[in-house]
């Protein structure tokens, strides 16, 4: 099975309607490019993974696998634009590594959030319900269940959920803003929280219409939503976040990309494996 041949079946496997415009995704826009490689030549195998770090490009080349899917840019910004950042020193020593290697990165970011048919055939958003997954939650969530952001969990404390998502993302840790003593049943995980008027100030209103106790976040600054998260445990209203982080919280998508992929396939004669990045972060504790 080629490469080209193998990201076209990904792509006929997802749903292909863009959850952001709700119009099919257009070809020229998508995120999901070829950042690395050529694609007219036979798979070897392939390595999922939430980013290719330098270190899971190298696991590629002991597995010998010839083809990276990652959910998130190879070259350190949101559209990949390799020109930005062509003239630092890590580029080159990467594109080395990358070179030496041979092989192909996709990136697959539009087509697995617009729906992958694994919810007991019904699609939803292929990262969301791979974290839903890994919590054991797919039985708990509420709200718009294709986009798997919003559960409703047995009830348990802020700090408790927080060693919960820890040790179920196999976390060095992680951070809580507000009441960490509050009880917590309803959990959100907000878009992106980083400093933009409309979309915080939607987050604040949803946590408060919709009874929100929890939101476990990706990126978290510490103005708009965080302040507000802050007051409202000083308040008594009893709300905390969590701070997984972006790739750690949607790390689980691409490790249950490597189960369905075969089917996607229509073959399991292609060896596809999960190769985790890890934890994000490492904590300095006094």
């Amino acid at each position: 099975m080629r490469i080209d041949e193998v990201i076209s079946a990904v792509k006929g496997y997802c749903l292909g309607i863009s959850p952001w415009t709700g119009e099919p995704i257009d070809e020229a826009t998508t995120r999901d490019k070829v950042t690395y490689g050529t694609t007219e030549k036979e798979c070897t195998g392939i390595v999922t993974c939430i980013w290719p770090t330098a270190d899971i490009v190298r696991q590629a080349m002991r597995c010998d696998a010839n083809l990276i899917i990652s959910h998130e840019a190879l070259f350190w910004n949101h559209g990949d634009h390799q020109d930005v950042i062509g003239g630092t020193r890590a580029y080159a020593e990467k594109k080395a590594l990358l070179d030496e290697w041979g092989g192909t990165v996709w990136r697959c970011h539009d087509y697995i959030h617009s729906g992958v048919p694994i919810d007991g055939g019904a699609m939803v958003d292929g990262i969301f319900y791979g974290f839903a997954k890994k919590m054991g939650w797919q039985g708990c969530r509420v709200g718009d269940v294709v986009r798997c952001r919003d559960f409703e969990i047995p009830q348990t404390s802020g700090v408790e959920l927080a060693r919960l998502l820890v040790s179920s993302l196999g976390l060095n840790g992680t951070r809580i803003t507000g009441d960490s003593s509050a009880r917590v049943r309803r959990v959100h995980i907000p878009k992106h929280v980083m400093g933009d008027p409309a979309s915080d100030t939607y987050e604040i209103n949803f946590a408060d219409s919709e009874g929100v106790d929890a939101l476990v976040t990706m990126e978290f600054i510490d103005f708009t939503t965080c302040e507000y998260i802050r007051d409202v445990g000083m308040l008594g209203e009893g709300k905390c976040a969590i701070t997984v982080g972006h790739f750690d919280l949607e790390e689980p998508g691409m490790e249950l990309m490597a189960e369905w992929l075969p089917q996607a396939l229509g073959t399991s004669e292609v060896p596809v494996r999960f190769v985790p990045m890890g934890d994000t972060y490492q904590y300095v504790v006094k």
